[in-house]
């Protein structure tokens, strides 16, 4: 069974980053990026990877919006940066999303 094509995540945010999605799932992972881009603050990417015990290339995919994290990226992400990305664990709750 092959798997499904699904469209990365710059491609359901008429502009990434700095949006909104008109797609639920597509505002997700620009949220998702946004959060990461500020914990990194003044961390270089190769800095930040690093830290994290990730591939550059995949931090860079991620910020850029051609990647999807997948929960192993996001676990190590958060812990490396000691911050909660994931939206809704800063806003509160997964219910944030919904608005």
């Amino acid at each position: 069974m092959s798997r499904t094509m699904r469209l990365k995540p710059n491609e359901l945010v008429a502009a990434w980053p700095d949006g909104p999605a008109s797609d639920p799932i597509g505002e997700v992972a620009r949220v998702f990026a946004g959060n990461l881009r500020r914990a990194m603050g003044q961390r270089s990417i190769r800095g930040t990877a690093e830290a994290c015990g990730m591939n550059h290339a995949t931090l860079i995919g991620i910020l850029e919006g051609r990647a999807w994290p997948d929960m192993e990226t996001i676990a190590k992400l958060e812990r490396g940066l000691d911050a909660a990305l994931w939206p809704g664990h800063a806003s509160g709750g997964a219910g944030a999303l919904r608005r």
